[in-house]
């Protein structure tokens, strides 16, 4: 719990003494890395610190530990305090000034590579939308050190850890924005995400032992719920998507890989018993999974 400071007698600004502290990545990556972080560090400023305008060729994501301060960017400005982040784009002329009062401590953050405009897209900070409230979370201070430390320790893992808090921080502050669902398109609702989730669940895992039960309960519902949401959206229930799933994956691999035996194609898409797979497949395509793979061979007789 942060530690609560005496007013002072006088109005004035808030004493603190200034810090300045920045640490590079030890190990920089190659020109074509997806993602890198190139330094972090902290800084207790003065009061009315003002770096900018400015532009700078890297991410740059700052986060409030105390004190107050306004960033404006793109034309709008924000009043930021502890707990909130902001987020400086490459190329973008940007603004941010320290309270003459009390002062922000901050830590930051830089990076680059091409992987990094997508996973902030998916995170929903932009020029657009370039701040974000966590409150008091105190996680994400935290993970800011860690990079810094990383770097400090100059271990061989040092951009990995690097690496993976930045992840981390993206994660965060998805989940805090996701709230405000500014960008989601109408007909995207809570129903329709829930079975999106539900559809990219079965089409990546059908070929592991799944249950409909333990999708509902990795995604946190209940199994009727879940059904009947997912047959109202896709006009199938959650068993019969799956099994027609594996049956087309099956198909697949009986036209690709002749030579996988049926019974490896019926385990590679999730079938323990080959013959319940035989049963199924011939009922959906009227041929056994042998006799389609020969079919292939006498193109007369495919319908495929």
């Amino acid at each position: 719990m942060p530690q609560k400071e005496a007013s002072p007698a006088v109005s004035g600004p808030v004493k603190r003494p200034d810090t300045y502290f920045v640490v590079s990545n030890p190990y920089p990556a190659s020109e074509d890395s997806p993602l890198t972080v190139l330094f972090a560090g902290h800084s207790q400023t003065k009061p009315g610190h003002k770096p900018g305008p400015k532009v700078v060729d890297y991410y740059l994501l700052h986060h409030v530990l105390s004190g107050k301060g306004t960033y404006v960017c793109q034309g709008q400005t924000y009043e930021l305090g502890a707990g909130d982040s902001f987020l400086i784009e490459p190329g973008k002329l940007v603004n941010y000034m320290a309270d003459t009062l009390d002062p922000w401590h901050y830590r930051w953050v830089a990076f680059e590579g091409h992987l990094a405009e997508r996973l902030l897209q998916d995170t929903g900070l932009s020029s657009q939308q370039p701040v974000v409230h966590t409150g008091r979370k105190r996680s994400i201070g935290v993970l800011f050190r860690q990079v810094q430390l990383a770097f400090q320790h100059r271990g061989a893992g040092a951009n990995l850890k690097a690496n993976g808090c930045l992840h981390l921080l993206f994660a965060e502050f998805a989940e805090a924005l996701r709230p405000l669902g500014t960008d989601e398109p109408e007909q995207a609702t809570a129903a329709g995400h829930t079975v999106q989730r539900a559809l990219q669940y079965l089409s990546k895992q059908y070929a592991e032992p799944i249950t409909i039960e333990l999708m509902a309960e990795s995604l946190g519902y209940n199994r009727a719920y879940l059904s009947t949401l997912f047959k109202r959206q896709t006009g199938l229930t959650p068993v019969t998507f799956l099994l027609r799933l594996r049956l087309d994956k099956a198909r697949h691999l009986l036209r690709e890989r002749p030579e996988l035996t049926v019974e490896q194609i019926a385990s590679s898409v999730g079938f323990q018993d080959p013959l319940y797979f035989s049963k199924q497949f011939k009922r959906h395509y009227q041929l056994s999974p042998t006799d389609y793979r020969s079919s292939l061979l006498h193109p007369p007789g495919s319908g495929d």
